[in-house]
């Protein structure tokens, strides 16, 4: 007596494939794996972390004199196993734009030179995170107590990495990079937003920040804050249209408390103190304050206004 009916299950699911890759016109799609592993990823980000700071994340037993040795044999491992990464995308990207894979190799191999080259300066902006993380916290007890403990550290870390490859145009990778932060901490950065030096989440889970977001620097956001679009513009055939401007622009020195939503294309100016749990889909000026209670305020003036 079989346990499970196996065999009609793969049948089914067989087909199930069968009509996704139809509906998607995917059919006639070479065999093999076309797309980018989340796995190899994950390994790749554990030795770039033990990289960028090999004294706390890299190997337990590591030694200030062998730091070097272990820098570049990790980062010569961790590259060249980017790069198949990389190739794997750019080969993905060319066939579904229905392109040549002639120069894959060559364009792999300039975007893992451009992202190694990048390295020393996100050690730098990261440097410039975990000091921003430690004064604004006066729970930090140390630099090293930051960057192994703080889920906002380890988010920025994930963002700055995966932000450097949506520059050099691997948004499927970036995405990947970027969710794994996201799985860990509750804190869902898009790769394609900007965020300048000194950038500190304290607390951090439920904090969303959107792709077209602009932030300045030594910004600080605390825990369910939303940088969010207002609406989703559509062109003539209902489809939404992407890459448009949709979300805010959070100039030097901006303060962000728990649960403000913040949405659309509107700019909060420098020095802005933007209150918990308040809702702001209008400009803010520099050195404004937004509370709740201003808010419900001004929400009855304005409704007062329109009638």
């Amino acid at each position: 007596m079989r346990t499970f009916d196996i065999t009609t299950i793969v049948q089914d699911l067989h087909e199930a494939r069968h009509v996704w890759r139809r509906a998607q016109d995917r059919s006639n799609e070479p065999g093999g794996r076309e797309f980018p592993s989340r796995n190899a990823l994950a390994g790749i980000l554990d030795s770039l972390k033990g990289v960028l700071f090999p004294m706390r994340l890299g190997p337990p037993d590591l030694r200030q004199e062998s730091e070097d040795f272990h820098v570049a044999h990790a980062l010569d491992a961790a590259l060249h196993a980017l790069l198949k990464q990389v190739r794997r995308e750019f080969k993905y990207n060319a066939a579904l734009a229905g392109t040549s894979f002639d120069d894959v190799d060559d364009r792999a191999l300039a975007a893992v030179r451009a992202f190694a080259a990048a390295l020393p300066r996100i050690r730098g902006l990261l440097d410039s995170d975990v000091l921003a993380a430690y004064h604004g916290d006066p729970a930090a007890r140390s630099v090293d107590e930051v960057l192994l403990c703080y889920p906002g550290v380890l988010a920025m870390i994930h963002y700055r990495l995966a932000h450097k490859l949506y520059e050099l145009r691997l948004p499927l990778l970036a995405r990947i990079v970027a969710e794994l932060a996201h799985g860990a901490t509750g804190i869902d950065i898009h790769p394609g937003a900007t965020i300048g030096a000194g950038f500190f989440i304290d607390h951090g889970t439920g904090v969303v920040i959107g792709e077209t977001a602009q932030i300045g620097e030594r910004v600080r956001v605390y825990q369910a804050v939303t940088l969010g679009a207002k609406r989703f513009p559509t062109d003539a055939d209902g489809k939404l249209q992407k890459g448009l401007p949709r979300h805010p622009v959070v100039e030097d020195d901006v303060v962000i408390y728990a649960g403000a939503t913040i949405l659309g294309r509107i700019t909060l100016g420098k020095g802005a103190v933007i209150g918990g749990n308040v809702w702001v889909t209008h400009d803010v000026p520099p050195g404004g304050r937004i509370a709740q209670a201003e808010s419900r305020e001004g929400a009855f003036a304005n409704s007062i206004a329109a009638t």
